[in-house]
Order: C-alpha cells, then structure tokens, then sequence
C-alpha cells in the first residue's frame, strides 16, 4: 500500500515513514510530482488538513493524507494554535516563531501547552479524520538540538526532558504526530 503525505517537510515525512517502517511507503508531494502551492485558510487544524488533503487527491485521485499541527498554550488562550508555524510571519521561520512565543511567556508562570495534530485520510474518496495530543509545558529557553519546529521548547509531561533532547523513536512513541499516526494505522489495521 501506498499513501501520499500532503507535505514538502523533510522532517516530518521522515518522522511519519519511521512510524509507519516498512508498512506502507509514504511518498512525499515532491515525490508524485505535486508541486502547487495548497492555501492553509482554515481557521482551525481540522479545516487546514481537510483542504490539504482534498487538494492532493483532486489532483492525484491517489489514497493520501494530510496533517495540520498547532501548539496550543494555555496562557496565550491557545495561541499560536492553527498560525504555530508562521507565529513570527508568512516565513516559517521556527526560531523567530519561538523568539515570540518565548517572548510572549516571559514572567508567566503559566507554562502550560500542548500540541496537537489533526490528519485528514482520504482512502477510496473517503475521508476520516484522526487527532493526536500530548500535554507538557513550555520551557524558559531553548534545551537541545534534534527535532524541529517548536521542539526544543517544549517538554511533555511524561518526560524531563524536552523533545529535541529525545531520541527519535522514543519521541514517536509519546508526540501528537506519533499518537495520532498509531490512530492511523489502528485504522488501517496494521500492528
């Protein structure tokens, strides 16, 4: 089986292709020659995931599934939320989107966040939609290297550490992308 990730983000196609190992291939947009720009206008996760994914399987008329992801912290009423990737403008620049957020929280006690993945899987023309969370906090500053986006100032609850700190696998196991893949592939029924 083959499904179409509704992305050009290197890092999370991998994520998602180390999830699923050997299951299903997961090719990329880049990968089936889809290279038209898809409008985010929805005015939340799940909206922007069913636009993506609408979008690539009009074009392709291929099983495929898109995801939108949003770091929602409790002292910013949810905010940067469905805009996390461009909180600091159209760039998607991550550092300058955690300079804000950093900036935003400074002297707040509040460090409560979570993320959130919304996916939209269109198989047969069909569509369902799956949601992942993981609950954790916002760090003081920046503490580790791996990962991307928001990762190396957030930490989930169940970890002391933050998820750019964590191995990939061990990242997988507990993230909203990870947890919401597992729903996905549940689905599918693969063990």
């Amino acid at each position: 089986m083959r499904l179409i990730f509704a992305t050009n983000n290197v890092h999370k196609l991998k994520e998602v292709q180390q999830i699923f190992s050997s299951q299903i291939e997961i090719v990329s947009l880049k990968d089936v020659g889809f290279f038209d720009d898809i409008e985010e206008t929805g005015s939340t996760l799940d909206e922007n995931a069913i636009i993506k994914a609408r979008a690539v399987y009009a074009a392709t008329g291929s099983d495929c599934f898109a995801d939108d992801t949003g770091l929602e912290v409790e002292a910013l009423d949810g905010r940067p939320g469905v805009f996390s990737a461009r909180y600091a403008g159209d760039g998607h620049n991550f550092e300058a989107n955690i300079d804000k957020l950093l900036g935003e929280l400074y002297g707040s006690e509040n460090r409560k966040a979570r993320f959130r993945t919304v996916v939209c899987l269109i198989l047969s023309g069909k569509e369902h939609l799956f949601e992942g969370v993981v609950d954790g906090e916002i760090l003081l500053s920046r503490q580790g290297v791996g990962g991307f986006g928001y990762d190396a100032v957030f930490q989930p609850s169940e970890e002391n550490i933050s998820f750019a700190e964590m191995a990939p696998d061990a990242k997988n196991k507990i993230s909203h992308r990870g947890r919401v893949m597992k729903s996905v592939k549940s689905f599918l029924d693969l063990q």
